[in-house]
């Protein structure tokens, strides 16, 4: 609220988020004298991060259907997104190359891993939650690779660890090899028990049922002729909706069952504790820490049915007051990734020209800026590394047409009168800002579309990351004490 529009992205509600459940997941040490590692209650606090990251993909993916953007179910937003995306790195150039069919395909993985996988978080099975995670992983540095979002693919992987347990990472540390390595080979379990006989027939049933699905609802089939695999949506927007609607309130059951799996299996734990006094204090924490997770879990009901707004008005009204009371501090969120694409028919770039004359123009900065080759450079301009992210991001969000933005009207007065704390917003080098030495006398904004080359656009030197035409004059020629930009000034409140 603070940072107003610089500081309203999603990642940032999942920072606040994730941060209030770190006050619950933190270690509590009063009794240091006696504290451990290990407290009873930590699957349930635990639980809360898992639920917060089912809240997260789920609703991605879902939004994406919901939206009824065309290249969503056309299944060819990837064939946009990686030259459309506010930022690209280098990553997303080749990516662009790839085949259409691919780029489908991928379109399909992505509604797989965000909307059938998140169901396997709350499975019994160790193994399918050991798979929803790294498909969760896989999808987060594919981003990561392809597009600079901050540190919100970051978060989401430390969030995707709640599916993890200390045996798992142990592995990963070496020590599940030094546990087993004194076991006898003859004490392996054979012929197996029923339960892991049940758990892999389980396992198998549940990844053909994914194979399944996806061939169905996504019309998947091989063309042996054009080698390539073929994809469509199989269903309408009718019967996506009816599904959804269908499984909202059962989803919120299955979360209920789960939570109250982990406050039972804790309050055993409790009971399982030595000595009278650390059994009472294990209980006390407890009761505390679940009723902490119940409240948490009953408020975040109402932002994750906004999915289905018939399903949120079929929740308890008490817990509508709940969230309300706490809605203000957002400790929980409504969530959904690119809802639409954006940018189908080009990349929208605001280039910022300065001069001394008004006859020799040098370009400033780019407000959202590509990394590893500047959409700028690629068509001979300066180039303003290290920009900061929001800047980029609040360009990116907000509609081309509105260049009377506060914000904006404020930056190009800032950079007129030569201020280093702004400049630094888009070029942290300040020797390679072209107005260092002296500010500019007079700025304008340019307006472009830009698209990424292909892969057999040659040319005799570096090869160019883009290719843009102009489309219109984004902001009008000014300079200090212009009436035009005095007028500006003044109706936001910034003289």
């Amino acid at each position: 609220q603070v940072g107003q529009v610089f500081l309203y992205f999603q990642w940032d509600s999942l920072l606040l988020e994730a941060g209030f459940l770190a006050v619950l997941v933190a270690p509590l040490r009063l009794l240091k004298w006696r504290s451990t590692a290990w407290r009873a209650h930590d699957g349930v606090t635990f639980w809360l991060v898992r639920w917060l990251l089912f809240r997260l993909m789920f609703a991605s993916g879902v939004v994406k259907l919901t939206s009824r953007c065309p290249t969503w179910w056309g299944l060819t937003a990837l064939t946009y997104h990686y030259e459309t995306q506010c930022i690209p790195t280098p990553g997303a150039w080749f990516a662009h190359q790839l085949p259409v069919w691919f780029q489908k395909f991928s379109v399909v993985a992505t509604y797989v891993i965000e909307i059938a996988v998140p169901l396997l978080f709350f499975a019994p099975i160790r193994r399918l939650r050991l798979f929803a995670f790294y498909s969760q992983v896989l999808l987060q540095v594919l981003i990561i690779l392809t597009g600079n979002y901050n540190f919100f693919n970051m978060l989401t992987i430390v969030l995707a660890f709640s599916l993890l347990d200390e045996e798992h990472v142990g592995r990963w540390l070496g020590r599940g090899k030094r546990r087993h390595a004194s076991t006898p080979r003859c004490a392996a379990a054979w012929p197996p028990s029923l339960r892991s006989l049940l758990s892999a027939l389980v396992e198998l049933s549940t990844y053909g049922f994914l194979l399944y699905w996806s061939v169905q609802c996504f019309g998947l089939e091989i063309n042996w002729e054009k080698r390539l695999l073929d994809s469509k949506v199989a269903f309408t927007y009718h019967e996506f909706t009816t599904w959804l609607r269908a499984v909202t309130l059962p989803l919120v059951g299955l979360g209920f069952l789960s939570l109250s799996w982990e406050i039972l299996s804790a309050l055993y734990r409790c009971a399982c504790v030595r000595g009278c006094f650390w059994k009472l204090w294990a209980t006390l924490q407890w009761a505390v820490f679940a009723t902490a997770a119940v409240g948490v879990f009953a408020v975040s009901l109402v932002p994750f049915t906004y999915i289905d707004y018939e399903s949120n008005g079929k929740l308890w009204p008490g817990i509508h007051q709940m969230f309300n009371a706490v809605e203000r501090f957002q400790v929980v969120n409504s969530y959904g990734l690119f809802r639409r694409m954006t940018g189908v028919g080009g990349r929208p770039e605001v280039v910022l020209e300065g001069s001394y004359d008004k006859q020799t123009w040098t370009v400033s900065c780019c407000l959202r800026e590509p990394q590893g080759g500047s959409a700028c450079s690629a068509a001979g301009g300066g180039v303003t590394h290290g920009q900061d992210p929001a800047l980029g991001w609040v360009k990116f969000t907000d509609p081309v047409g509105r260049c009377s933005s506060p914000w904006f009207t404020s930056f190009v007065y800032r950079l007129l009168q030569g201020k280093e704390d702004v400049i630094r917003l888009v070029q942290v080098d300040e020797s390679r800002y072209p107005f260092s030495a002296q500010p500019p006398v007079y700025i304008r904004a340019q307006l472009y579309k830009y698209w990424f080359t292909g892969s057999a656009e040659g040319s005799q030197g570096p090869a160019p990351w883009w290719r843009r035409q102009r489309v219109q004059e984004f902001f009008p020629t000014v300079s200090l004490g212009d009436p035009a930009l005095e007028s500006l000034l003044t109706q936001h409140g910034l003289k």
